[in-house]
């Protein structure tokens, strides 16, 4: 038997196993700066670590090691007068247009840790078991357990909606629609963008009572968007209390099938013959982002038993919920509109 040659180079399959079994390493790092604002504290100018850490009150030694593996991902750099951004830090500051800060802090908050060891069982039972771990379901618990963590997801999503909320207002075709419903929409910001693309409109945000608690202010009753919009506590998987043109899930009916048809079947009974319902999501099978998408699918799996849908997968649902599939549009470089119609 040959003997065996340790990796010589980058990319190869022993490197590629070691990097991936510490990958955990680069969130934890990652959440970590965040935390103790390095992002923030970093301007323009190079600052040495010993400045930076003092500024931070942390430990100079560990914020280097921790910097230097997150160098590894081009997340931050180091010149001879200091520690510099790069375009990927930048969007940790908390005054960049399109700061991914809160987002980045959702995805490795504390409870996220203690859900990925469950996805050895869900391999073996099939489903996720966020219910029978905590005795509710995610978001219940979520609301009630861990209120900060609440406030990060909400934040979080208004972020994410700064990303794609102008692309799909513009891909939207709305001119023979009168009234827009956004359900599960949040505080609003995508439907506050819509209905500014498309003057005509008259607009709806439904939701629950915690997450409309806080409105975008455009919507609100000061708002400058106030005369032509609504704000309705609703739950899409009891009842859609609006009657509209047009019905938007974004980013929404990311939970189980069965739920999802729920869902979709409600926006059915809410609406009219001829009414539309645009599923509005990342398709996993068609994403730019596939490493993104397949993490958020798996973390999906474990906190709601939900998923990221396949173009096939979410037009199925849409069918046995009653719908006619018109066709699947993309949004920007990141979403699709699944458009469907109710018979």
């Amino acid at each position: 038997m040959p003997a065996v040659q340790p990796d010589s180079g980058d990319n190869l399959p022993i490197t590629t196993l070691r990097e991936l079994a510490l990958a955990a390493a680069a969130s934890a790092g990652l959440r970590a700066v965040v935390r103790v604002g390095v992002a923030d504290a970093l301007g323009d100018a190079p600052v040495p670590v010993a400045e930076l850490a003092k500024t931070l009150d942390v430990d100079a030694a560990i914020l280097a090691r921790v910097l230097r593996n997150l160098r590894c991902y081009d997340l931050f750099d180091q010149t001879d007068e200091g520690i510099v951004h790069t375009p990927a830090s930048r969007l940790l500051r908390e005054d960049h247009p399109q700061r991914l800060k809160n987002w980045v802090l959702w995805a490795t908050e504390p409870w996220v840790w203690q859900l990925w060891p469950d996805l050895e069982q869900a391999l073996r039972t099939g489903r996720g078991h966020f219910d029978e771990r905590f005795g509710d379901n995610f978001f219940a618990h979520l609301h009630k357990e861990w209120p900060e963590s609440t406030e990060t997801f909400n934040r979080s999503q208004i972020e994410l909606s700064r990303l794609t909320s102008a692309a799909i207002a513009d891909t939207l075709n709305l001119a023979d629609a009168k009234t827009f419903a956004d359900v599960g929409g949040g505080t609003g910001y995508t439907l506050a963008a819509i209905l500014e693309r498309h003057p005509h409109l008259h607009g709806t945000l439904v939701d629950l009572p915690a997450a409309i608690a806080s409105p975008d202010p455009r919507l609100r009753p000061d708002g400058t968007l106030a005369a032509r919009s609504q704000v309705v506590a609703g739950d899409c998987l009891h009842e859609i209390p609006v009657d509209a043109d047009v019905y938007q899930f974004k980013s929404v009916l990311e939970w189980d099938d069965e739920l999802t048809v729920t869902a979709l079947r409600n926006a059915t009974r809410a609406g009219h013959p001829g009414s539309r319902v645009l599923v509005i999501t990342n398709l996993i099978d068609d994403s730019p982002e596939i490493r993104y998408a397949t993490g958020v699918d798996l973390l999906l799996l474990l906190n709601t038993n939900g998923k990221r849908h396949t173009r096939a997968g979410v037009t199925a649902l849409a069918e046995r919920a009653g719908l006619r599939v018109v066709g699947v549009t993309p949004a920007g470089p990141l979403l699709h509109v699944v458009e469907t119609v109710i018979p």
